[in-house]
């Protein structure tokens, strides 16, 4: 059994390090671009809202407002995406023996959510730095829905990866689905203060229980209405079960057999 965990943990740190290069390339500069990105990303919004008078919904910072939406969202969605050509991208290395398919997707997932871990700290602490922020009121809490980001964006993922290997317009469909996010996940808004018949429709979207779970580990007194931790990581765990499931039996498919 400790010989089977330790060639698994190889087998995962040597995918990490193969999908590194082929994202990033071998310089620096290919990581500090895809830290400075998404972080660009939000301070775009920020700069453009607060030229127009835009005051946050919440808090006195227009920027972690917007930050604790958009970086949040981002993450996921990078997530949900980039898994899907896993399964395309690593034909040739499921030749050997070791590899199996759902490896290349936890590494994958693994490599992305450690680079927005340093996203997140490198943001939120140059915010803390100008004193745009405070730390977390509640880091637990943060740290807890920054996991369920990490699982629903696995468990969205490895279903997009064996959708698009058995259906290769899913890809398109998929960019249909994902790009209303934006405006009904709450990034802009408070998702409480919508009339009842909103919510009762938004509520259904686990991308704004993921932003308000994140909300409410940092600021101290944001109490969200919206918020069902219970129906995210069910949401999450079924939709991880389907993928993983339909993962083993399109794997010969996959193959060719």
């Amino acid at each position: 059994m400790k010989d089977l965990l330790k060639l698994q943990l190889r087998v995962l740190g040597a995918l990490m390090l193969r999908e590194t290069r082929a994202t990033f390339g071998t310089s620096q500069l290919g990581y500090l671009w895809a830290i400075a990105t998404p972080a660009l990303g939000v301070a775009v919004f920020v700069v453009v809202f607060g030229a127009a008078g835009r005051r946050p919904p919440f808090g006195a910072s227009l920027a972690l407002f917007f930050a604790t939406g958009m970086l949040t969202l981002e993450f996921y969605k990078k997530l949900s995406t980039a898994l899907m050509t896993t399964f395309n991208a690593n034909k040739a290395l499921l030749t050997y023996p070791a590899i199996k398919e759902s490896d290349t997707l936890f590494a994958r997932a693994l490599l992305i959510s450690s680079t927005y871990l340093v996203i997140m700290f490198l943001f939120y602490g140059t915010l803390i730095l100008l004193g745009m922020a405070s730390l977390p009121f509640h880091p637990e809490q943060f740290a807890l829905a920054f996991a369920s980001v990490c699982l629903l964006g696995m468990a969205v993922g490895t279903f997009n990866a064996v959708m698009l290997s058995v259906w290769e317009s899913w890809l398109h469909i998929e960019s249909i689905f994902s790009r209303p996010l934006i405006i009904i996940s709450g990034v802009f808004y408070i998702p409480s203060n919508l009339p009842p018949v909103a919510v009762d429709i938004l509520k259904w979207n686990p991308v704004l229980h993921l932003i308000e779970w994140i909300r409410m580990g940092y600021y101290s007194n944001y109490n969200s209405t919206v918020l069902d931790k219970g129906y995210l990581v069910s949401f999450s765990l079924l939709m991880l079960l389907i993928g993983l499931i339909g993962e083993r039996l399109t794997r010969k498919q996959r193959a060719g057999l």
